[in-house]
């Protein structure tokens, strides 16, 4: 039997590739989606409702960190919808965007700056915003809730010190996908200029650091890297 067909632009957003019809028509008529490999430029089109549908990266998303945390999504099979959701670093909110278009429940955005996150999101019932809070002392009770899934993407610190916070945050079983920043978590020494690690070995040996850390003293499963 073959398969029913939709109209492009709303099988975008039924496949959470595009958060609106509008988004989906914006990104169709720039030539952004294409089907089954091939480009797709007619919003009205209608294709089978399994097709192969592809989103050029970056476009989805109000920073570029939703295209980061899409592809560790599907690296890991991972998905959001229905979850209580924690984005620590929020920013612009590239990563809540990619949750909410996943959807999230709801989105805890929290970052120790204030006033970035995309006035889209600013507006989106699901997003609780947590503006200057630094995630490092945040506590269950500070939500009075705990999370199922929380996305991580901080600066200027080692995630072995707000790796344990955010644990503490989380329902048993839930998953932590971070961001790894080799400039913060490698001795000074290892650092170059404009805060590059160039050393593969020590990237690498970073990584393992983290794993071995967040594995023996935090009790956490190691999913992997992508």
């Amino acid at each position: 039997m073959a398969s029913s067909k939709q109209r492009l632009d709303q099988l975008l957003v039924m496949r959470a590739l595009a958060a609106s019809r509008p988004q989906a028509q914006r990104l169709i008529m720039a030539g952004k989606v294409r089907v089954a490999g091939q480009l797709a430029d007619k919003p009205g089109r209608r294709i089978a409702a399994d097709a192969e549908l592809s989103v050029a990266a970056g476009e989805r998303f109000v920073g570029r960190g939703g295209a980061k945390l899409e592809h560790a999504f599907q690296t890991f099979g991972l998905q959001a919808s229905g979850l209580i959701c924690l984005d620590i670093g929020a920013s612009s909110g590239g990563f809540t965007d990619c949750l909410l278009q996943h959807g999230a429940a709801k989105v805890y955005a929290i970052d120790v700056g204030r006033g970035q996150l995309h006035q889209k999101l600013r507006q989106d019932p699901r997003v609780v915003i947590m503006d200057k809070t630094n995630a490092r002392y945040l506590r269950p009770d500070d939500l009075g809730e705990l999370a199922d899934l929380a996305v991580m993407d901080v600066s200027f610190i080692s995630l072995t010190k707000v790796m344990p916070a955010i644990k503490d945050m989380l329902r048993p079983g839930a998953h932590l996908l971070t961001l790894i920043k080799p400039q913060f978590e490698a001795g000074r020494q290892e650092v170059g200029r404009g805060g590059v690690v160039r050393e593969a070995a020590v990237r690498q040996r970073v990584i393992e650091q983290l794993r071995q850390w967040g594995t023996e003293q935090l009790g956490l499963r190691w999913l992997g890297v992508c």
